[in-house]
């Protein structure tokens, strides 16, 4: 099974995430899941394929040109953890703010639990700070201990 399960997680990046076909959402996704740590200022978790496009469709739009490339795989049962650095530019608003047309790069780990061939549950522990930090949302940190990092 932990086969199976790896190569639906990598289908899930390559084509949800890399080729953006929101339609492969609706089959590898569970209607009754729930995904968290996506990014929300109230933290709170997105239920089902529908709550999961939302946020799809926000952050495809932020960043039309997203790339996912998993780094490392494990799979334990029904459990499957991707290791994935994240590349894009920042050239839509889908974030709520003007495009930077900043290049980013971050990297991140995703954990799923796939039931009966879907994703049932996921959780996302992505560097969203740095995200933030590089498309000019929050100042970045100093280089040097007693440094000030610049004011906009």
């Amino acid at each position: 099974m932990s086969n199976a399960n790896r190569e639906l997680v990598k289908l899930w990046f390559e084509q949800v995430w890399n080729k953006g076909d929101e339609s492969v959402i609706d089959r590898l996704m569970s209607p009754t899941a729930t995904v968290h740590g996506l990014g929300a200022a109230d933290d709170k978790p997105v239920s089902g394929p529908e709550g999961f496009k939302t946020f799809f469709r926000a952050f495809r739009t932020a960043f039309p040109d997203i790339r996912i490339r998993i780094l490392r795989t494990i799979c334990d049962g029904d459990m499957v953890a991707c290791h994935c650095a994240v590349t894009a530019t920042h050239t839509g608003g889908g974030l709520g703010v003007a495009p930077s047309k900043a290049p980013i790069e971050i990297y991140g780990v995703s954990i799923a639990r796939i039931e009966n061939g879907q994703i049932q549950e996921g959780w996302n522990c992505y560097d969203f700070l740095s995200l933030y930090q590089q498309i000019g949302l929050l100042p970045k940190l100093a280089e040097k201990p007693g440094e000030a990092p610049p004011l906009a």
